[in-house]
């Protein structure tokens, strides 16, 4: 992001919250957050020591960093951590609900399990993400948001993507269902990413022909969709430049996805 629009969006005395923020788009978001001014609560699950070097990048910047282990799959976790938040910071402004799993496997020999858990982890967080901070997001003097991350799985079928893909469609119809409920005091909206090297798409069966054919659908010119630019239009949507936007889904690919 170009310096001018970093000194626009202001997120100085803002709380942020970023479920899956010690690596990839989580780490990348919660650092945008805070260069933009945003205090902001590092979730993990199980790479503490990765949580750490985002809690400690973030506090390079002059912002104050909290690392809080929950499992976003379980309803009582996510309380439980925003029981944190209130107790020790007493606000929240910004909610961005990254983290996400699932396996990559043939729909075909996929079980309930399978499919429960991948739901559990990619769909259900959002909904308790927003029924547990929803009475602090609306106590702010700004509009509280509310950002899921998303992919193209959502619209394309992808090889040994089924899952994952059925559940981040079912993501963005919450995000746009949940807009009825609280509108009148959050914003929730939806960052689809397009394809992004990180720990979790490097294991994708046929990864590397994919990040190959990547660079012949982009309409951006050499440029590789990074981290930082999805963590860019997250910052956006968290600010008060995004207060009239609402159930939406940002598309940040490079323009790969509106051709064949």
């Amino acid at each position: 992001m170009s310096e001018e629009s970093k000194t626009m969006i202001d997120l100085t005395g803002r709380v942020a919250l970023v479920t899956g923020g010690s690596r990839g788009i989580g780490r990348a978001t919660a650092v945008r957050l805070a260069e933009a001014g945003a205090d902001v609560v590092v979730n993990y699950l199980s790479a503490r020591s990765e949580a750490m070097k985002t809690a400690e990048r973030i506090q390079s910047l002059g912002r104050k960093a909290f690392v809080v282990k929950a499992d976003v799959s379980e309803k009582d976790d996510i309380e439980e951590m925003v029981d944190f938040v209130q107790k020790q910071i007493g606000r929240l402004d910004i909610v961005v609900s990254n983290a996400a799993s699932g396996g990559f496997r043939p729909l075909l020999t996929a079980t309930k399990m399978n499919f429960e858990a991948t739901m559990n982890t990619n769909v259900l967080p959002l909904l308790h993400l927003a029924q547990a901070t929803y009475p602090l997001l609306k106590q702010g003097p700004h509009r509280g948001k509310v950002v899921a991350i998303s992919s193209h799985g959502s619209l394309l079928a992808l090889p040994f993507y089924g899952l994952i893909g059925t559940s981040k469609a079912a993501l963005e119809s919450l995000a746009r269902q949940l807009t009825l409920e609280v509108g009148d005091f959050v914003n929730v909206n939806i960052v689809l990413a397009g394809l992004v090297e990180t720990d979790s798409t490097r294991n994708l069966p046929g990864s590397e022909a994919m990040f190959e054919g990547r660079k012949l659908k982009t309409m951006v010119g050499d440029r590789v969709l990074l981290p930082e630019n999805v963590a860019d239009a997250v910052c956006f949507l968290a600010s008060s430049m995004s207060d009239l936007i609402q159930g939406a889904t940002l598309i940040v690919d490079g323009g790969s996805a509106i051709h064949v």
